[in-house]
This record gives C-alpha cells, structure tokens and sequence, in this order.
C-alpha cells in the first residue's frame, strides 16, 4: 500500500485571516472623515452681515433728524408775555455823546404762571452797530426828570426787579436807559426795544418799535 504524502502546495489556499475578503475595499484610498466646513469669521458679527444697507441706515437717520427737529421747533420755549412799545423820548446829556431814553410800554402776561421780573434793560440798533445797557433805578427818576423835563412828559411809574404780574394781567410801566450815542445817531435809529428776563423763563420778553 503506497501511502501519498500530501504536498502542502497542492493543499488548497487557506484563507488568511487578516486579509479583507472585499477587494475594492482594500483597493480604496483612505480618506479621512470630512464634515461641513466652518468659517471662523462667520462665528463673529461683521458690519457687512449685521447692519442694514447704508441707503436703508441712511434714510433712517435722516427721518430721525427730520423728526427731532420738528418736536424740537413745536416744542422751543417761548416768551411768557407781549405787548408794545409806545411812547420813546430821548435827550442829549451835555459832554458825554450819550443820550438818556424814557421808553414807556404796554406789557402783558399771556402765560399761565405769575411773571416775576428779574432784570429789565434795553437795546438799541442804529446803521453803525448795536448797544444795550440796563434800566435805571427807579429811585432815580425823580433827580433825572428835574435835570430832564422832557423825559417826564409821558412818563408812567417804573418797572423794577422783583416787580410781579399774575396771569392774564396787562400793565403800563416806564423805564430809562443810558445809551453811548449822539441825539442825531438815536434819532436815526433802525429799532429800539425793552427787554424784560423774568426769572425762570429762558426767553425775555421783548418790546421793539
């Protein structure tokens, strides 16, 4: 009996445990895992991604000028009272090239508070320029209606500070005031006015004629 020694070679292939039974599989390329790109700059807020237009960002600030200027004008203060300047006597004081006004003039409260008179002054605009100054005291009237006669023709009594008006109330008062011209400037005169600040008001009342 021959006994045939198998050959190994003839034996059929054993499969080798660690080779892949999918050929494609070991013939494809290994890629690494690929997932959605992420932009870092897009993480963060940008003027070109979170702002209007400028067209829109403009036309938006340009209607909010338009409506703060608006409230502001319907809104801006306003004088408390009116009136009108009626009667203007002026005389010359000898040597100075200054002339003395009496300025008498009708004021009324339009308002609804009482008017508390904080300073009362006066100014004067003539081809050359333009002047103010304060009221005289009241004290002085008399010493300067007997210098002046003129100036107490159609004078009224003063109007002084701390001096009140209530709502609605119409008065008739009279002040003086210095200015630094010739009789001839002030007699060519554009305009002359009363002011009249009370106190707590940001806007004077003034009477020009």
């Amino acid at each position: 009996m021959t006994d045939s020694a198998q050959n190994p070679a003839s034996c059929g292939t054993a499969s080798n445990p660690g080779t892949s039974a999918d050929p494609a599989a070991a013939s494809a390329p290994n890629s690494g895992q690929r997932g959605p790109t992420i932009h870092i700059g897009d993480e963060f807020g940008t003027a070109k991604r979170n702002l209007p237009p400028v067209r829109i960002l403009g036309a938006a600030v340009a209607g909010l000028l338009i409506f703060v200027g608006i409230v502001s004008f319907i809104t801006r203060a306003k004088p408390q009272g009116n009136g009108s300047l009626d009667i203007v006597t002026a005389v010359d004081l000898p040597g100075q090239n200054s002339v003395l006004v009496a300025l008498t003039f009708t004021l009324r409260n339009t308002g609804k508070k009482s008017i508390w008179v904080h300073n009362v002054a006066a100014k004067l605009v003539t081809p050359s320029g333009e002047s103010s100054g304060d009221a005289v005291s009241a004290v002085d009237f008399d010493r300067y209606y007997q210098a002046f006669p003129a100036l107490k023709e159609n004078a009224l009594a003063a109007l002084s500070p701390e001096d009140k008006l209530q709502p609605g109330e119409e008065i008739k008062r009279t002040v003086m005031v210095g200015f630094p011209v010739t009789l001839d400037t002030f007699n060519q005169r554009k305009t002359v006015s009363v002011v009249v600040q009370p106190y707590d008001q940001p806007v004077p009342i003034t009477l020009t004629r």
